[in-house]
């Protein structure tokens, strides 16, 4: 896996952004995994390899000088030995980090249509009412994937073609190298685009393949806030569907704010307005809300917390905390203490 256009570790529902790439990617047990980085390199490797499920399998390349997302790959391809790179047996998938609703199964559907297809390169596509900003798919008359042109490079005809590259790729890793050196940077942006790469491998008589992608929102990029934020609702809706799924009683999903690091037990009550940040675990039969705000903080089994405020606390078993009640960092609530209204720890 190649993260070709790395961005600074935005946080999505509690977990930087490009974890959720990751995980997408781990899913599928592949053989080892290459990131490649750039801005604020140091950071992102650190988190990264902290929370990688298997640190022993992913590896690091810093793209020094942002040069494209052709360079990028060129990169970490660098993480390979050479005979590695000659070898027929294995495919190479390439990923951007900034499309976190991406799932592992349409990955796999998209290795599996390269293997049946035996393409020497297998685009992930998608349809779009507005392609405003993405590279176009460009077929030939028999509907084959001809070349992709970026936005920026488009002419008329071609801005008016609504199927769209989505910059996951799957490649055959033997040829990738060579058709690589044959890409310039001859474009309006100076770079040298990965994209480039089909026209090079089918002018060389390979094939070049695509699937199309169900849902185009699983394949939405994040270059501004407010597509962060829109992610972040879909990731968000997804967090309170597998929990409520395991058992856990949310009065109002709508109103119901989980992020992704947070862990819940069987029957948890979450009433309306609660807002669950960081690493809060929340233990059996407690009820939490309305009007809840908890940071990086511990709920023992049965205890009901109200209106309250709590960053990095720990309330034990059996409590009653609140309402309107501010728990500081660092406090520890001993089991069966009732609080009573309006509160502020020392």
């Amino acid at each position: 896996m190649k993260s070709e256009r790395p961005k600074p570790l935005h946080l999505l529902c509690g977990r930087p952004m490009t974890r959720y790439v990751m995980e997408a990617v781990e899913a599928l047990d592949l053989e080892s995994t290459v990131v490649v980085v750039g801005y604020g390199a140091e950071s992102v490797t650190k988190t990264l390899y902290e929370q990688s499920a298997d640190p022993t399998r992913v590896d690091f390349v810093e793209q020094n000088v942002q040069r494209g997302t052709g360079d990028a790959v060129a990169v970490g391809l660098q993480a390979f030995e050479p005979h590695e790179l000659d070898d027929d047996n294995f495919d190479l998938m390439v990923l951007p980090g900034d499309t976190p609703l991406l799932k592992s199964e349409t990955l796999t559907e998209l290795h599996r249509v390269h293997v049946n297809v035996g393409a020497a390169a297998t685009l992930l596509t998608a349809q779009l009412e507005d392609p405003s900003g993405y590279g176009r798919i460009v077929r030939d008359g028999e509907g084959r994937i001809e070349r992709i042109v970026e936005h920026a490079d488009a002419g008329p005809e071609e801005l008016k073609i609504s199927e769209v590259n989505t910059s996951i790729y799957c490649f055959d890793r033997s040829v990738l190298t060579a058709a690589l050196r044959k890409v310039d940077n001859r474009n309006n942006q100076g770079e040298y685009y990965l994209t480039d790469v089909i026209q090079v491998l089918r002018a060389a008589g390979h094939t070049a393949a695509a699937l199309l992608v169900d849902d185009p929102n699983e394949v939405r990029g994040v270059n501004d806030r407010q597509q962060l934020a829109e992610c972040e609702a879909v990731i968000r809706q997804r967090t309170n569907k597998k929990w409520m799924a395991a058992g856990v009683t949310m009065v109002d999903p709508k109103a119901t704010y989980i992020d992704a690091t947070v862990v819940l037990s069987p029957d948890v009550t979450l009433f309306p307005n609660t807002l669950l940040q960081g690493d809060c675990v929340i233990g059996e039969g407690s009820e939490v809300g309305p009007d809840v705000r908890l940071t990086d903080t511990f709920v023992g089994a049965g205890s009901h917390v109200q209106s309250t405020s709590a960053t990095q606390a720990r309330i034990g078993d059996n409590c009653r905390i609140g309402p309107y009640a501010v728990l500081n960092s660092g406090v520890e609530v001993a089991s069966g203490t009732v609080t009573g209204p309006f509160y502020t720890s020392p």
